[in-house]
């Protein structure tokens, strides 16, 4: 009979999510923003395994010293995330508040410190540099969160839970695969350089050329839509 034709509850709900997860990758934005969070977090995760062993493989320093640089680098990136709430607070409808002006600006300023610490070596101020990496981090970090919850409704709110879904697992995916990434290419590039501060340069480099790609992302994300609040940049 006809109910022997009609899809398990199983199945309907298989459809329903593929049905729904096509939708949501048929937004532009939706789309640019997963792939933006995705190449970022990758540049981002791959930097984030190989620094203190970096420090200690090429300047000599001690596990503690190493570590005590970590605490620096966290410093600024808590800086960052601070920095981007306020001036989003102060300058709301501005251009010093634009959310999209802060995703760029924070994955140029990764890159710019990537691309330094590629040619850093003993007598460059390392403390300085990770402070600022971590400032750079911290400031697309949370124009990125703020963009996402902006963005996950614009579409229509019945999909904006599996548009959350899909940037948080893009973000967990690329987060694995790049502290993988980096530490692969790192022994790769030892292993046929045979200079350790040479391997490092390499990687850096990838990672500030993938943090440049995350900023032309950034500013493409919504460029063609119009903003939802007054004047507020592009989310």
């Amino acid at each position: 009979g006809i109910e022997r034709h009609m899809p398990r509850p199983a199945e309907r709900r298989e459809v329903d999510f593929r049905a729904a997860l096509a939708s949501v990758w048929a937004e532009p934005a939706a789309r640019q923003f997963t792939i933006f969070v995705f190449i970022s977090m990758l540049a981002y995760s791959a930097a984030d395994l190989i620094l203190e062993p970096f420090a200690g493989e090429v300047f000599g320093l001690s596990i503690g010293q190493s570590t005590a640089l970590a605490g620096q680098q966290n410093a600024g990136t808590a800086l960052g995330m601070v920095l981007v709430g306020l001036m989003g607070s102060l300058f709301a409808g501005r251009a010093l508040g634009s959310l999209r002006g802060w995703r760029v600006a924070g994955c140029i300023a990764s890159a710019l410190m990537l691309a330094l610490l590629a040619g850093a070596r003993p007598g460059f101020p390392l403390g300085a540099g990770f402070f600022l990496l971590g400032v750079g981090n911290g400031a697309f970090a949370a124009a990125a969160i703020a963009s996402m919850m902006q963005l996950a409704g614009r579409e229509g709110e019945e999909r904006a839970g599996m548009r959350m879904g899909l940037w948080g697992a893009a973000q967990a995916i690329a987060f694995g695969l790049g502290g993988l990434a980096g530490t692969v290419l790192c022994d790769i590039g030892r292993a046929v350089t045979g200079e350790a501060s040479t391997a490092y340069s390499m990687v850096f480099i990838v990672e500030a050329l993938l943090f440049i790609a995350s900023a032309v992302l950034a500013w493409r994300i919504g460029a063609t839509q119009r903003p939802i609040i007054g004047k507020e940049a592009q989310a």
